[in-house]
């Protein structure tokens, strides 16, 4: 079974690696159903999806209908109006058939026009909370992609008290001096105002570039199972941080069963091995 640990202060117990239901944006209901049946295997209690998500929310339907009730459930919407917004948020709702979710995400808010649009007078954020009082969601989150992510989510956080923030992070990302920085920072105001910390990209070995795609992820993963291991267990291994496993049903019991077996953090030796017999780089330039 996988640890848990207090999801900032929501006060829920998840487990530390979360699914990132991206991974079902492309498939049956079938392969939809049999990856779902995994977190039961695992102990998963946290469902992280989006409306950009494809398919998910709608594959998420029908077993959300038995299983609702033993989950922590997250969604996104990539809207930056009230009124598109609020929509969005409807119709997650609708697509996974539920009453309420326990976090809406403000999705990949890094873009500063972005971010004035859905932070000020008539943004996606009003939605948000118009939302949480009227008990559709519980709390709200942010979450965003690339090099200047991290400062931007500090900047959401001294804007907005909210209740989770979500970024990539893994050992290749992390030797950026500027980003490893804005991260410890970010890091630093969570841990201060009890703000949960989601991590994403954790077995990013790099962009795909001319090589033929073989997973359903937009950058080429880590694939053997030694090299997983490594990688979500550096992760996880810091203190208070959450993993959002990887967007394809063929990895993600990978993830799930290396983070079943975390006993200790790899040293930045072990890792810088990995990173060296992988090729593991940076997504982001």
């Amino acid at each position: 079974m996988i640890r848990k640990q207090t999801f900032g202060r929501t006060g829920h117990e998840s487990t530390v690696t979360i699914f990132g239901a991206a991974a079902l944006g492309r498939v049956t209901q079938a392969e939809a159903d049999r990856t779902l049946d995994v977190l039961l295997e695992y102990g998963v209690n946290h469902i992280d999806t989006a409306a950009s998500y494809g398919d998910a929310e709608l594959r998420m339907g029908p077993w959300m209908a038995e299983h609702r009730r033993h989950f922590f459930l997250a969604t996104k919407t990539g809207e930056r109006t009230y009124a598109k917004a609020k929509e969005e948020i409807q119709r997650s709702l609708e697509r996974m058939r539920v009453d309420q979710v326990d976090l809406i995400q403000l999705h990949n808010l890094v873009h500063p026009d972005d971010w004035d649009i859905a932070m000020g007078p008539g943004g996606a954020l009003e939605a948000a909370v118009e939302a949480r009082e009227q008990g559709l969601v519980r709390f709200i989150g942010v979450t965003g992609h690339g090099l200047t992510v991290a400062a931007m989510h500090r900047r959401s956080l001294l804007q907005f008290d909210f209740d989770s923030v979500l970024l990539p992070y893994n050992y290749a990302l992390m030797q950026n001096g500027r980003y490893a920085n804005d991260f410890d920072r970010l890091i630093d105001l969570c841990e201060e105002r009890n703000v949960a910390v989601q991590t994403i990209k954790a077995i990013t070995r790099g962009p795909w570039g001319s090589l033929e795609h073989t997973h359903n992820t937009w950058y080429q993963p880590l694939t053997e199972q030694e090299d997983i291991d490594k990688a979500v267990h550096w992760v996880i291994g810091r203190a208070g941080l959450f993993l959002n496993t990887v967007g394809d049903t063929q990895l993600v019991p990978r993830v799930f069963d290396a983070a079943s077996r975390f006993n200790s953090r790899p040293t930045d030796e072990e890792m810088a091995q990995v990173m060296s017999e992988e090729r593991m780089t940076s997504l982001f330039a």
